[in-house]
């Protein structure tokens, strides 16, 4: 498992295998979200979130991915105001630390690739989408895209390439 320190707290993540102590740790948890990580196709994702006061993950995930077609989850804190934003194959998910619980559940065409943050945005980028979150985790805008595509930002404007055919909008307003 990977461990990740952030603010006050740890995330772990594992891709392909549960960890030994997956019973344990979701017997534990005040919130287990489990997400079809029993299915056969893709790998298995666990994530778990433990508060830098605590021993135990008080929020653990299990989802799948495919890493074998380029989609490899990832998970991207929000410190400022304790939102959690995950995105795993073709699912993506916002959770609240403070409380904790799930804010929201969408989904991407095709699968996940990143996410990034510029300012008070947060972009997801997936194979057919490039959508932008609040702080909150939000959802402000969303724009179908086709590979090959990129996108650049200077400062308050997004400059988007898509096959070649390039636009310029708005990071806040998407418009």
């Amino acid at each position: 498992m990977l461990a990740v320190g952030a603010d006050r707290y740890n995330i772990q993540g594992a891709v392909g295998a549960l960890p030994i102590l997956y019973n344990e740790i979701v017997e534990r948890a005040e919130l287990h979200d489990n997400f079809g990580v029993g299915e056969a196709d893709g790998e298995p994702v666990f994530i778990a979130v433990t508060r830098d006061d605590a021993g135990w993950p008080y929020l653990a995930l299990s989802l799948r991915c495919m890493p074998i077609a380029g989609f490899n989850p990832g998970v991207f804190l929000i410190p400022e105001t304790d939102v959690l934003l995950i995105g795993s194959g073709e699912r993506l998910l916002a959770y609240d630390l403070k409380a904790p619980r799930k804010l929201w559940e969408d989904s991407t065409m095709c699968g996940f690739w990143r996410w990034s943050r510029h300012a008070d945005i947060v972009l997801m980028s997936a194979e057919l989408e490039l959508a932008a979150y609040s702080l909150q985790g939000e959802r402000l805008w969303s724009r179908l895209v086709e590979p090959p595509w990129d996108y650049s930002i200077s400062g308050a404007q997004i400059h988007l390439d898509v096959m070649g055919k390039k636009s310029e909008f708005s990071l806040v307003s998407g418009a």
